[in-house]
C-alpha cells in the first residue's frame, strides 16, 4: 500500500472514492462536506436522502460511513463518514475518530475500491485538534487489517500537509 499526503482540493482528485466528513443528516453542510455536495451536484443530495434514518435526522451515525456515487466528482464513489465533535477528549473522541477511517476501509474493501482519499475528518468545524486527529488517522490506515493499494490524506493548508509528513507519510507535489 502506498500512502501519501497532497494539499488539494478532494473534489478534484481522480480516485475511486473519497471519503466526506459528512454530518449525521448526509444533507450537505459547510467545510468538506459543502464543498463535495457542490461539485458533485443534485444526484448526491438525492442519493443520501434516499438513506433511510436510523432516528429522526441521521442516516449516518458518528463513527460510521454510507457510501454513495461520486455523480460529477472524478471519484466514482464518495464515502461518507461521520466524525466526533471535538469536547476535550474525554468523551471518547478518539474511539470514534479512529472508527471513522477503519469503517470507510471496510467499505473500501467490500467496494473493490483501490485508491482511496480521505480529508483530514473533524478538525475543521468540528474542533479536533489537527496533531491529535492526525495521530489517530495516520494509525488507524496503517494497522487496518486491510489496505487499499493507495491511500491520500488531502490536506487544505501547509499545517495539516506538515502534520502528516512529521508522521512520515511522503508529500505528493501537484
Amino acid at each position: 500500500m502506498t500512502i501519501i499526503v497532497r494539499e488539494a482540493d478532494i473534489t478534484t482528485l481522480n480516485v475511486d472514492a473519497i471519503v466526506n466528513a459528512a454530518n449525521a443528516s448526509l444533507l450537505g453542510g459547510g467545510g468538506v462536506d459543502g464543498a463535495i455536495h457542490r461539485a458533485a451536484g443534485k444526484g448526491l443530495l438525492a442519493a443520501c436522502a434516499a438513506m433511510p434514518e436510523v432516528r429522526t435526522g441521521v442516516r449516518c451515525p458518528t463513527g460510521e460511513a454510507r457510501i454513495t456515487g461520486g455523480f460529477g466528482l472524478p471519484a466514482r464513489q464518495v464515502i461518507h463518514t461521520v466524525g466526533p465533535v471535538w469536547h476535550g477528549g474525554s468523551h471518547g473522541e478518539a474511539a470514534l475518530l479512529a472508527a471513522c477511517y477503519r469503517n470507510s476501509l471496510k467499505l473500501a474493501r467490500e467496494h473493490g475500491i483501490a485508491s482511496l482519499a480521505f480529508p483530514a475528518i473533524s478538525t475543521g468545524v468540528y474542533g479536533y485538534p489537527l496533531d491529535e486527529a492526525t495521530d489517530i488517522a495516520v494509525k488507524a490506515v496503517q494497522t487496518a487489517e486491510w489496505q487499499p493499494a493507495e491511500v491520500l490524506f488531502c490536506t487544505f493548508g501547509a499545517a495539516a500537509t506538515q502534520a502528516y509528513a512529521s508522521r512520515g507519510i511522503a508529500i505528493q507535489r501537484g
